[in-house]
């Protein structure tokens, strides 16, 4: 497996499929773990067709974590290669200020954490959106 990062206007919209959106609430890392999985994962998802990137990372956002109040900007866009087949994404930051109640069924459980939790669900690919995410904001959030 190999992950790219490339700059934001660097990939058109189409190209585009998933959306990660890195969370903090009250200073902490939001992760939410999937009803059919043990483990844990950054709110994010696939776009749906005719969508911008950056509706699909607020659509899964609120979905995924029930975030009603947030700030949501775009960080950066990568890629990952996985057995000769790229796929394209774009990382988000967001700021959630205040959080409800999931949208989404198939979100079991919204959590915080100080760093990283272990048992995720993509430990190859989540470690490295984070730790790039933390270094383009740098002490900034």
């Amino acid at each position: 497996m190999e992950i790219k990062f490339y700059p934001l206007e660097s990939i058109e919209n189409e190209h585009l499929k998933y959306a990660v959106i890195v969370s903090k609430y009250k200073g902490q890392y939001v992760y939410v773990k999937h009803r059919d999985r043990q483990t844990w994962e950054i709110p994010g998802g696939r776009r749906e067709q005719g969508e911008i990137i950056g509706a699909t990372a607020r659509r899964e956002l609120v979905e995924e974590t029930g975030a009603i109040q947030y700030q949501i900007e775009p960080v950066i866009n990568y890629s990952v290669k996985s057995e000769g087949v790229i796929s394209y994404g774009q990382v988000f930051y967001a700021d959630i200020l205040e959080l409800g109640q999931p949208l989404e069924h198939e979100i079991e459980t919204v959590k915080w954490f100080k760093n990283s939790p272990e048992f995720l669900t993509y430990p190859d690919i989540q470690p490295i959106l984070l730790g790039k995410t933390q270094e383009i904001l740098g002490q900034k959030h």
